[in-house]
């Protein structure tokens, strides 16, 4: 199994217990919330792995640093 594949289970198992734990609500703004918690667990683990670089981190995600520094900002994840 790809890593790929691995990371989409696990979000599809997460977001069926989410859906199963509303008890009957229906769940709104899911994408949102999706996103913004898997965009921040993202960035805080490659952050750690890059011991804190900026610019390392940013490599590793494909971005530019501009644009990570925007993402922590928007995220409040300290750099």
């Amino acid at each position: 199994m790809s890593k790929g594949n691995e990371l989409s289970d696990a979000v599809k198992r997460s977001l069926e217990r989410y859906i199963k734990d509303m008890e009957g609500e229906k769940p709104t703004y899911i994408d949102e919330m999706v996103l913004k918690n898997i965009e921040r667990t993202m960035i805080e683990t490659v952050l750690g792995h890059a011991k804190g670089n900026l610019t390392l981190a940013a490599a590793m995600l494909g971005i530019n640093r501009a644009t990570l520094r925007t993402k922590m900002q928007q995220l409040r994840i300290k750099g």
